[in-house]
């Protein structure tokens, strides 16, 4: 990484993470009031002007469920946001390298690991440990830690609230290892250089919600 912060919006501190937060946030209730603007940032002109260049303000780490695209959910244009995907926003090594891109190179300071509500990975783990094998079942064993984490306190709940708390806990345990497993994101965060927080998309409202440190 030895571009690193030598992206002119890294330079400049173009990116600010309060005004991140806020700017995704917005773009959230656009699309909840169904008033999205995105389409006037995804012109002939925006790509143009992205063809050589691009300072996305933010990562996204989110599932891959068909029905939870940042780009939508969030309303945000071309270039707007460096989106990193994978079922139940398990990290590898390719994703977290592609977010060291992105808040290195590129100049992103603010990295959210979003989660949503029914997410089928979690559920399958909930329901199925251990009972799949090769790739999908490597998967859904990184997975697992989060519904044994709940395993006391789901106690006596119904598996909806079951799963919920364990989609809450990977998402946790998914914002933790960035740091745990990245000394380039370690590093950044320690020196204030960029925010990891936590957030869960809900399927039947469309509101994004910011979750707390201690939830």
């Amino acid at each position: 990484m030895d571009r690193e912060n030598k992206h002119p919006a890294a330079r400049t501190g173009e990116n600010n993470r309060d005004k991140a937060i806020a700017r995704l946030l917005a773009g959230n209730r656009r699309f909840v009031q169904g008033r999205m603007t995105n389409h006037k940032r995804c012109d002939a002109k925006t790509r143009e002007n992205l063809a050589n260049d691009q300072r996305p303000y933010a990562v996204i780490l989110s599932c891959s469920d068909s029905r939870v695209p940042p780009e939508m959910i969030f309303d945000q244009g071309l270039g707007e946001i460096f989106v990193v995907r994978s079922a139940g926003h398990v990290v590898e090594p390719a994703l977290l390298g592609s977010i060291e891109f992105a808040v290195a190179v590129l100049g992103a300071s603010l990295v959210m690991v979003l989660g949503h509500s029914k997410c089928g990975a979690v559920a399958s783990a909930c329901d199925h440990p251990g009972e799949f094998h090769g790739n999908l079942g490597a998967l859904l064993q990184v997975i697992v830690p989060a519904v044994a984490k709940i395993k006391d306190k789901a106690a006596g709940k119904s598996w909806e609230e079951k799963v919920a708390m364990a989609i809450d806990e990977n998402i946790k345990l998914a914002a933790s290892s960035l740091t745990e497993r990245s000394n380039i994101l370690k590093r950044m965060a320690e020196e204030g250089r960029i925010q990891i927080i936590k957030a869960r998309y809900d399927l039947d409202t469309g509101v994004v919600k910011v979750l707390k440190d201690d939830f």
